[in-house]
């Protein structure tokens, strides 16, 4: 049995790692990614940071990835939720919860790299990279990808880990429903007159939301998410301008605002496939959904969409069933609908900054911080405690 996995990311490669691990190599696993990590620091992902739960750490470990992972990340030990249209805050720390942190912030480069390092020493992966995917053809027992490298690659079974606007979903007919949020994200690295100490923050303005990440060094990664119609204005900033600006809608929890590096901007949108599956097709993370970076969920659900069919897929392969059959992959569909839904439906109403929203988030937020068990909920959801 073979698989095709499309998109070499975070998500296509787990996903390739866990079966690998998970079936003892029963499954052979083609990986086709178009851009080597050497090239990440050149390319648009190289400076972006993701945050990992700490209920996605626990399923990394179980198929060995976190180990290596490890070496590069930033703990998070105390999460601060603040409104600048109010005076109150949630403080969420990692020892109320009997753990040694909340989650852990890593950069895609480094991620990239060591997983891909793991990649080359699995037996049992063939790594196709660079490629692109250029035409398939599916019958009734295999589909068959074609790359721009002139090879040809069979499998019972193709995974669409290729990102938003996934190409390989578009080739098999399926579309997105899309929200456009108008407004942009913008993302740099910081370094503040006092250290992070391990704490992450996210505030709410009337404009957007802004996050800061522990990074090493006692840097911060920003995701500063401010309305699209003022994009040319905001990208004539100067550093010093924009720091200013920063700091005057995230206070001085970390005293003064000194540098900031190369920044980057990205238009936000919600994605949802419309289908998760089709004919020996299944989509993984953002080629699935794609959120609002407001709550830091996109990796964390996209992951529970990996673990979630690799389990599947190795229960089809102890029962001897065709793993690209369509009652196979249903399963997987169906198991991952609750998920989505909950999580992308916390999402949008912290990402919506129309009226009703606003006073809906201001009063969750007061009434989140006055009720533990409703706060112990969310704290749930962030930490990735949920059901796949």
């Amino acid at each position: 049995m073979t698989v095709n996995i499309i998109g070499g990311g975070m998500t296509g490669a787990t996903l390739a790692l866990a079966l690998s691990k998970l079936t003892q190599r029963r499954i052979l696993i083609n990986l086709v990614e178009a851009i080597i990590p050497d090239q990440c620091i050149h390319h648009s992902l190289g400076a972006r940071s993701i945050a990992i739960a700490h209920g996605t750490i626990c399923e990394l470990k179980s198929i060995g990835i976190w180990s290596a992972l490890a070496s590069c990340a930033t703990a998070i030990t105390y999460v601060e939720v603040s409104n600048s249209s109010y005076f109150g805050k949630i403080g969420i720390a990692a020892e109320n919860y009997h753990l040694p942190a909340l989650g852990y912030v890593i950069q895609l480069s480094d991620a990239r790299q060591i997983l891909f390092n793991l990649l080359r020493e699995e037996p049992g992966i063939r790594l196709y990279s660079p490629a692109i995917l250029q035409h398939i053809n599916r019958n009734d027992t295999h589909s068959i990808v074609t790359l721009d490298t002139g090879q040809q690659l069979s499998a019972e079974l193709m995974v669409a880990a290729d990102g938003t606007s996934s190409q390989l979903a578009i080739l098999c007919g399926i579309r997105w429903r899309k929200k456009d949020y108008q407004q942009i994200a913008v993302i740099a690295d910081i370094r503040t007159m006092l250290h992070h100490r391990g704490y992450a923050f996210e505030r709410f303005t009337l404009q957007g939301s802004l996050a800061l990440l522990p990074m090493p060094e006692g840097q911060s990664s920003l995701i500063w998410c401010l309305p699209a119609i003022n994009q040319q204005e905001i990208s004539s900033w100067n550093d010093k301008q924009f720091c200013r600006i920063l700091q005057k809608q995230f206070g001085w929890r970390l005293g003064r605002i000194i540098s900031v590096g190369e920044r980057q901007y990205y238009h936000l949108q919600l994605r949802i496939a419309e289908r998760h599956i089709a004919h020996r097709l299944a989509l993984i993370g953002n080629a699935a959904q794609t959120l609002h970076p407001i709550t830091g969920q996109g990796f964390n659900l996209g992951l529970r969409d990996v673990m979630t069919l690799a389990e599947i897929l190795v229960h089809a392969v102890v029962q001897g069933d065709d793993i690209g059959d369509y009652t196979v992959l249903a399963r997987y569909q169906q198991r991952r609908l609750q998920d989505q839904t909950k999580t992308v439906s916390m999402t949008d109403m912290f990402a919506n900054y129309h009226t009703l929203p606003v006073i809906v988030r201001n009063l969750g937020l007061l009434t989140i911080a006055h009720i533990p068990l409703l706060r112990d909920i969310i704290v749930r959801q962030i930490l990735g405690w949920v059901a796949r």
